[in-house]
């Protein structure tokens, strides 16, 4: 077979998406050809001048950085006559496309610019498998992988090159005729079994990531897959249920600690790795046993690590000991500052104390990290944002970010934000990072807007200045200059952050 994947994308999105590099590896060890085309490196079809990383270094959310080395691959070629001359130059016999619910829209342009030549195509990811009648509804779009897709389009494509039917297949929908044939999900995967991930079909500038100010070579090492929490704006959640109902099977799982060393040194060893961002939602939800001997088999590489867990898994110890064999960075999810708003609405069941304290005791072992922080949740009100921003004020971060909340597919918000009518039912949500898709009287997307861009500035100035601060929030020309001009302000005393700084009112 010769498949081609399909990652939409665009510029400013830099992570690498494993779950290309894990497919490319398994079509190739079943003896398949495998091409990929990245819509990352191609001028952005939606706005040219919209970078996501260079949008929040603008609103200080991240540390300023040189980007050169992530622009050594850059194309300046139309994304879309790129994408038709690659489909007629390899002629594959199936197209894949993994997307995210925000970059749908780009790769269902591509899909219809390539069904002319009538090749199956197959979608994926977490919108397929949490919206797959809105994706197979597409006419583009003849199959769609319900839940995880290792063993799914390991078994579509030795079925497709024996010509053998593949309607069967457990997590496929299929679409014959109009005609929609829905299998039931399949058993969640042995992650250890997987291959090595495939970074040889990446253009080298997709090798690199920007962080803390500046860019690695930078990989992503899975260690978790999915969560134990129940955070209602994230689909995990969601994601453990249909598993355990669907299949009797833990959506939850923890790689095995032979397995992450052998990808450690396939990464280092064949890719040069300069650093590593480990992939999971909350990197400490391992037993004490288990993190001692994360640490033990980790202390014979050292390579600098990123992480990202949750305030309250947080200890001294833990975080010492990491520290010592190569965490160099680390984020937490604050998300809301109101604590009642938090627990009923997030679900996020944590006192303002306890985030404060676990944050203080990594500024005390002397990591640096960032804290995220979301914006215009369902119900949420222009004051319950200046809590959050409260709460900021008492955390001494490296760096913050402030998102606006997307009403992504698969999340319980999702279904709330759509039944107070806050959005039209099968609306694509889009990047975080982008302005607000929700509407709602008590708090505009305007308002929303112009609150996040100042969030930081917020945080920094005293509340004697928080007048003036007001005024940015005011999405208009005079609005605009005086946003400028406070956030030059706060960019020269505080980018890079000084976590011993304290804030005064």
């Amino acid at each position: 077979m010769k498949v081609l994947l399909i990652y939409p994308n665009i510029r400013g999105m830099n992570m690498l998406p494993p779950a290309i590099a894990l497919f490319s590896s398994i079509l190739k060890e079943q003896g398949h050809t495998v091409s990929l085309f990245d819509a990352t490196d191609y001028p952005n079809i939606e706005d040219n001048e919209f970078n996501s990383d260079k949008l929040k270094e603008k609103n200080l959310n991240v540390r300023p950085f040189d980007d050169t080395l992530l622009k050594i691959t850059f194309k300046e070629d139309d994304l879309f006559e790129s994408y038709k001359k690659h489909v007629e130059g390899i002629s594959p016999d199936l197209i894949a496309m993994s997307t995210t619910e925000d970059m749908f829209p780009i790769g269902i342009r591509l899909l219809e610019l390539s069904s002319v030549y009538k090749i199956p195509t197959l979608v994926g990811g977490v919108f397929a498998t949490f919206a797959p009648e809105l994706v197979i509804s597409r006419p583009e779009v003849d199959m769609v992988c319900v839940g995880e897709g290792e063993h799914v389009i390991k078994e579509l494509c030795a079925r497709m090159d024996k010509a053998m039917p593949y309607d069967d297949i457990p997590g496929l929908w299929t679409k014959k005729k109009g005609e929609i044939r829905r299998n039931p999900m399949g058993q969640a995967v042995d992650m250890n079994e997987n291959p090595m991930l495939d970074l040889s079909i990446f253009p080298e500038g997709r090798l690199y990531r920007p962080m803390q100010g500046r860019v690695w070579r930078m990989f992503p090492l899975e260690t978790h897959r999915g969560c134990p929490y129940q955070c209602t704006y994230c689909n995990s959640p969601s994601q453990t249920y249909k598993y355990r109902e669907e299949t009797g099977s833990r959506f939850f799982r923890k790689k095995r600690l032979d397995k992450i060393r052998q990808e450690i040194i396939h990464f280092r060893d064949n890719y040069n790795a300069e650093a590593f961002y480990f992939w999971a939602d909350t990197f400490f939800a391992y037993s004490e046993a288990e993190f001692d001997a994360f640490v033990e088999m980790y202390s014979d590489f050292k390579i600098p690590f990123w992480c990202q867990t949750r305030p309250e898994t947080v200890t001294h110890r833990r975080v010492k000991k990491l520290s010592e064999v190569g965490m160099f960075r680390m984020a937490f999810g604050i998300e809301h500052g109101n604590e009642e708003f938090r627990k009923r609405v997030i679900h996020r069941s944590v006192k303002n104390e306890t985030i404060i304290k676990a944050l203080a005791t990594v500024n005390d072992v002397g990591v640096p990290f960032s804290v995220n922080n979301i914006l215009g949740f369902p119900f949420e009100t222009r004051e319950l944002t200046f809590d959050t921003i409260e709460l900021n004020r008492h955390i001494y971060a490296d760096s913050m970010n402030a998102y606006s909340f997307s009403p992504f597919h698969g999340t319980p918000l999702r279904k709330i934000a759509e039944e107070q009518g806050y959005i039209k039912p099968g609306t694509i949500a889009r990047s975080v990072t982008r302005p607000t898709l929700l509407n709602m009287p008590q708090y505009t997307p305007e308002q929303i807007e112009g609150v996040r861009r100042c969030f930081v500035i917020y945080t920094k100035l005293p509340k004697s200045m928080w007048p003036e601060v007001e005024k940015a929030e005011k999405l208009t020309p005079e609005g605009d200059a005086i946003w400028e001009k406070l956030r030059d302000e706060v960019a020269e005393k505080y980018m890079p952050h000084n976590a011993e700084e304290k804030i005064t009112d």
